[in-house]
């Protein structure tokens, strides 16, 4: 067996595609062992992907706007697409049954402030005709730390990916009310990418095989099935709750079968950043992404 070293910026059943190459056995059928890490101080992506250290990431197309917004090109290439959804809900003290956006003016919400969940979380209160201004944006720190905030009684409502915020409704804790995913539609969220070099291997074709079958596999499987096999990787998490936010995801359409990323998919992305105010121009889709290994 041939070991792919695989890193995530995030960890979450929102990328159960590539989770599931790992757990159903795909990566093992072309002959590849994973080892997989998520991004901390000691394990880096930009650093990873150009040492060598690391095969292929989990990141987002936005991931590259940084770098083109300082002239520079970036170090990796975006190849296949993992979300076509804003994988984050948002979680009350209370049920709202009859949630409105509108309802958070003047309430403090706890918000992931990485730099794309941010930006759809300003992005969806616009569209819903709300000044962002009017809204006690609070940053609680990492995922972590916001989760343990909201614990601690902290805030209003609370932003976040799956399963946290489900585990707290399991708890007793919170009340998911609202999906950013379901108001925005197809959006190029989460992607894989690698350097152009190691896309030319053997072992990229290998993996594209692989994750192309995870694809379609997470979309027919049974949500229950997905969560048993995932358990291990969220051992904090009820496996009922597992299994309901898998479902959610399901659901809302965040999994598609073509690991090709849209182009139109890729222009709300620009729509989203661009009324954020973090890019300058509209970068065109081949500065960013490139068509997954054959």
């Amino acid at each position: 067996m041939q070991t792919i070293h695989i890193r995530g910026l995030r960890h979450s059943a929102f990328y159960s595609p590539l989770l599931a190459t790992m757990t159903a056995g795909f990566l093992k059928a072309e002959g590849l062992e994973a080892e997989y890490s998520v991004v901390d101080a000691e394990h880096p992506l930009e650093g990873g992907l150009r040492d060598g250290t690391v095969h292929v990431a989990q990141a987002a197309p936005a991931a590259s706007f940084a770098y083109l917004e300082r002239g520079e090109s970036p170090p990796y290439i975006h190849f296949a697409r993992i979300n076509d959804r804003d994988g984050f809900f948002l979680a009350a003290r209370q049920p709202e049954p009859d949630f409105n956006w509108s309802q958070l003016s003047g309430k403090r919400v706890l918000v992931d402030h990485l730099f794309q969940p941010i930006a759809m979380f300003r992005y969806v209160l616009r569209r819903e005709g709300i000044d962002p201004a009017s809204v006690d944006i609070v940053d609680a720190g990492d995922v972590t730390a916001m989760d343990q905030a909201f614990r601690n009684g902290e805030g209003d409502y609370i932003h976040q990916q799956g399963p946290a915020p489900q585990q707290l409704e399991h708890e007793g804790i919170g009340h998911v009310v609202a999906s950013v995913g379901e108001r925005i539609g197809p959006v190029a969220f989460s992607s894989l990418c690698a350097t152009p070099d190691w896309l030319q291997t053997d072992m990229a074709r290998a993996f594209m095989r692989a994750y192309r079958r995870a694809q379609q596999y997470v979309i027919e499987t049974p949500a229950e099935q997905l969560a048993r096999e995932e358990q291990s990787f969220f051992p904090a998490i009820d496996p009922e709750v597992l299994s309901r936010t898998i479902a959610a995801y399901q659901a809302l359409g965040c999994w598609q079968s073509s690991p090709d990323i849209p182009r139109a998919s890729y222009e709300t992305l620009l729509d989203v950043f661009e009324a954020d105010g973090q890019i300058s121009r509209r970068y065109p889709y081949e500065d960013v992404i490139t068509a997954p290994p054959a």
